[in-house]
């Protein structure tokens, strides 16, 4: 079962998509719906980008579910009450970071984004211990991997960390739940990830193209950002949120006629970055000639 793909690129560019994944292990065990479960995916955001690695950009995708184990959080956010057993690892403690916990959403999700709890029973330490070694640690050790290639080739390096969002934020997903989300959501831990000269540029491209856009809000990007990035040494990292309602239809998860003009779109911003050196500046943003 492969759970993970990492295809290496030759430009700066790295997209990795954490959520898009399908492939549900057996040892799941989960209570509810399938089609509940499904609801939580990224749906189709790999094939939004299915034309990057042909263009030197490197590429890592997870095939496991979100809702199995989220890549994009760390080791500590840990819900307790899940186990039937004390956890032996460090335990977040910072009380921003555990407000995700709390809606059921850390490393390993207690409910859908719903309320639906995802399971009748108490998970094993040593089942939760597998799945990060198994999805967890690959995953970061590509995304590292590819960063770290990208900026020794090139002296920086652009990561794009890819997501899409409901139209209409749930009950259990966010600290905003109800809010109408814009057609494009652009994060940066407010530009500690990266250069915010280099976000207004993917703010401003995407807004030319007519999309509504919203900068740090309500998702300022997460682990995968965070942990990856460091503007100061030309290291930097976006999460881009793109609104379902766009693409597919959220009910039947089945793509609309929009679908190929948003991923021509899309191909348009990739043309735009892998042009971008973030090193210099011109004008208002940094682009090579």
């Amino acid at each position: 079962m492969q759970l993970i793909t990492h295809q290496p690129g030759s430009s700066a560019l790295v997209l990795d998509s954490p959520h898009s994944g399908t492939i549900y292990p057996p040892d799941f065990l989960y209570a509810c719906e399938m089609s509940t479960l499904r609801h939580a995916e990224d749906t189709h955001v790999e094939k939004l980008y299915d034309f990057a690695p042909a263009l030197g950009v490197h590429w890592i995708e997870a095939h496991f579910p979100r809702s199995y184990l989220d890549a994009n959080r760390n080791t500590t956010e840990i819900d307790v009450t899940l186990f039937d057993a004390p956890w032996p690892e460090p335990v977040e403690t910072d009380p921003k970071i555990l407000s995700k916990v709390r809606l059921g959403k850390g490393l390993i999700w207690r409910t859908t984004d719903d309320g639906v709890p995802i399971y009748a029973r108490k998970l094993s330490v040593a089942e939760v211990e597998a799945r990060i070694a198994q999805c967890w640690q690959p995953y970061h050790a590509a995304v590292a991997q590819a960063i770290g290639t990208a900026h020794r080739q090139h002296g920086y390096s652009i990561h794009i960390n890819c997501h899409s969002m409901p139209a209409v934020a749930s009950a259990y997903a966010t600290d905003f739940p109800g809010e109408k989300h814009a057609d494009f959501v652009v994060g940066d831990r407010d530009g500690s990830t990266a250069s915010p000269a280099l976000s207004r540029l993917i703010c401003a491209h995407l807004s030319a193209l007519g999309y509504s856009v919203a900068y740090n809000h309500p998702y300022k990007g997460v682990e995968l950002v965070r942990r990856y990035s460091h503007p100061a040494e030309h290291k930097h990292s976006i999460q881009l949120e793109i609104n379902r309602k766009l693409y597919m239809n959220e009910d039947t998860l089945v793509m609309t006629p929009g679908f190929e003009p948003l991923k021509a779109h899309l191909r348009s911003l990739v043309d735009v970055l892998l042009k971008t050196d973030p090193r210099f500046r011109f004008e208002s943003f940094w682009i090579t000639a």
